[in-house]
């Protein structure tokens, strides 16, 4: 069955990418479906979309490129530390093989746990759930915040999840994870067993054991936000979390990712 979010489509962009779709299985690249179309497959949320993301791990990135130019299409990288673009006249598919903070690389686990279902009449594979609630936990810009998608996601999905591997995604970076599920059980009382009550014990007894690292002048808020801790970075002087060694990113790509922000949108 097709999702709403496949539904809402219009006609032109949807012959877009049932072709772009069927010509990537043609190349016989593994990839995943997510975005819109994953999100609502979870979350039973419905959503329109002006695009449709794929995710591919990163060596694959430029064999999907080169074959959809080979196929006559404009491909792009704007971002080689996470994202390519196949376009077509006024519609595009992206290609994606990391997240924009450079935390949530495509590795093999993605494809491991990856569903299958219907996105517009094809059968393909899913981004895995629990990939998803880790790379939208991050994303908490002040033009886009994906705090609700999280919380969607764990409604409907608690139950499920492989809690394990979801911990180990998130890393050193579970504080990120703990501050979701306290925002959880805040927006939904009702579905506060979704969350484990090992899973909770667990981090609050990390948090309880933490101390202050005053020696510490790296500032993690870039890692939510490309734009809004840029003062921290800039005039306060804390080094930037996302930049080897302490975080996954070049200098190089950090000012890439910072360039291309629109200033306009916290004007």
């Amino acid at each position: 069955m097709e999702t709403s979010t496949a539904r809402a489509i219009h006609d032109p962009a949807a012959e877009f990418y049932i072709n772009a779709l069927r010509q990537l299985q043609d190349t016989g690249i593994p990839f995943l479906v997510g975005g819109a179309f994953a999100f609502s497959h979870y979350s039973h949320v419905p959503r329109e979309t002006k695009d449709i993301d794929v995710f591919v791990k990163p060596d694959d990135c430029p064999r999907v490129l080169d074959a959809f130019e080979r196929l006559g299409y404009r491909t792009e990288i704007p971002f080689p530390h996470w994202l390519g673009k196949i376009h077509s006249a006024e519609h595009f598919m992206d290609v994606i093989f990391n997240s924009g903070n450079g935390v949530a690389r495509v590795d093999d686990l993605w494809f491991d746990h990856a569903p299958r279902t219907n996105v517009l009449g094809l059968i393909v594979r899913l981004c895995p759930v629990e990939e998803m609630l880790w790379s939208k936990a991050f994303i908490q810009e002040r033009e886009r915040c994906d705090a609700a998608d999280v919380l969607h996601l764990l409604r409907e999905t608690g139950p499920s999840l492989d809690w394990p591997r979801l911990l180990m995604r998130f890393g050193d970076y579970w504080r990120v994870l703990l501050s979701h599920l306290i925002l959880f059980g805040f927006v939904y009382p009702d579905k506060r067993q979704n969350v484990p009550a090992w899973v909770m014990e667990e981090l609050v007894r990390r948090l309880s054991v933490s101390r202050p690292n005053l020696q510490n002048d790296v500032c993690y808020g870039t890692l939510l936000s490309r734009e809004q801790y840029l003062h921290d970075i800039d005039r306060l002087k804390y080094r930037d979390g996302r930049e080897e060694p302490y975080g996954p990113m070049t200098k190089e790509h950090i000012d890439i990712w910072t360039k291309a922000i629109d200033r306009s949108s916290s004007s």
